[in-house]
């Protein structure tokens, strides 16, 4: 049972409780009336002897000639009276729920109390107060991780851009320069310049974080021929790395989603493992059908992540080595946008890591037309 069906539970309680013991009460009094007037009726026919000229039994003459009269007088005395009380009762429920709705908010941790009626309502309403506290501190947390990350980012901007400047100035100073210096300098103004880029793209991630715009053009996608393609453009980058790859790739397996965000969530994947792996080790790309899913795994060798921080690798902005630069570990933001993304497209991912290898699986449900 989820937690709206069991709100919307307790609360059918609640009304039921009270508007029962309300109609309980009308009727508890109503079977007590009747039966008193019965009583009073019968008692005084039976059990006393009255004089004809005296005043009591001129009284119980009026009271008899009007019985039914008076009983339904009292009847609807009584019915307003109980009416008032359960209604008071009730507005005094309405009165406690406010003020603690208003307490929802309060930062101080006192729990809210309310009366026994409402225990129910009152462990809810604090459950309420303890999830929004800790949703707040998370927002807060996250707020000050993508703050830090800004400033370190400006900061790692200047780097590459003096740098830039810096070789560029030299080329124009220096009209006489050897072709093989020219080269020299304008490959590693290209470089910074790239890096520079990436800098800026890791900006646009940060301050644009919001994948609930994003809007989904799904299609037919080769996944098979997608992956071989993103093995192939990666490949300088892990020569670079002194890294290798270890392919495993089943043919012909198609999905249905956004082909630009899905190749992001393998981009994002395969840069993680680049990021993270050992000096010569390989890293491992699979892609497997598991009954009505398609499994794609990106499998690298370094360090064994600890339990606890495995649990965060999916948060925004949370890197496994917060003292790395964001020169090289990045803004925390690529696994997070992997899994939502991913998520957007009904699938699942996870994250493993023992004996210093680090597993990221990813489930996406396989299309079911395959093209003529």
């Amino acid at each position: 049972m989820n937690k709206q069906t069991s709100n919307r539970l307790i609360r059918s309680k609640m009304t039921k409780r009270l508007f029962l013991g309300y109609f309980l009460s009308l009727a508890v009094f109503t079977v007590g009336l009747t039966a008193l007037g019965f009583f009073v009726v019968w008692a005084g026919h039976n059990l006393f002897t009255w004089r004809s000229e005296s005043m009591i039994y001129w009284f119980l003459r009026r009271v008899e000639d009007y019985a039914f009269l008076l009983y339904l007088l009292a009847l609807l005395a009584g019915w307003i009276v109980i009416t008032f009380v359960s209604f008071s009762k009730i507005v005094r429920y309405l009165d406690e729920l406010m003020r603690a709705a208003e307490r929802l908010s309060q930062p101080d941790s006192s729990p809210i109390v309310l009366s026994d009626t409402l225990k129910e309502l009152q462990d809810e309403l604090n459950q309420v107060r303890e999830r929004a506290a800790a949703q707040a501190r998370i927002a807060k947390e996250a707020e000050q991780r993508k703050n830090d990350l800004i400033v370190y980012l400006a900061h790692d901007l200047k780097t590459p851009l003096t740098s830039v400047i810096g070789y560029l100035t030299l080329l124009g100073d220096e009209p006489q320069i050897s072709p093989e210096l020219t080269a020299r300098y304008l490959g590693i103004a290209r470089s910074k310049a790239e890096r520079l880029e990436e800098l800026i793209n890791e900006f646009f991630d940060i301050t644009r974080f919001n994948l609930t715009t994003i809007t989904l053009e799904p299609e037919q996608v080769h996944l098979s021929r997608m992956l071989e393609q993103l093995a192939s453009e990666f490949s300088p980058i892990l020569r670079e790395k002194d890294l290798t790859w270890q392919l495993d790739i089943a043919p012909d397996i198609y999905v249905f989603c956004d082909s630009d965000k899905l190749e992001r969530v393998f981009d994002n994947l395969i840069r993680n493992a680049v990021n993270y792996s050992y000096p010569e080790t390989p890293i491992r790309l699979s892609l497997t059908p598991v009954r009505e899913y398609a499994e794609i795994c990106v499998e690298n060798r370094g360090r064994t992540i600890p339990p606890e921080k495995l649990d965060r690798i999916f948060d925004q902005f949370f890197r496994l080595d917060s003292s790395r630069s964001s020169a090289t570990g990045g803004a925390g933001l690529g696994l997070a946008i992997a899994k939502e993304l991913t998520e957007r497209f009904g699938g699942s991912i996870q994250a493993e890591s023992a004996d210093e290898t680090v597993r990221l699986t990813v489930l996406l449900p396989l299309s079911l037309k395959k093209p003529r």
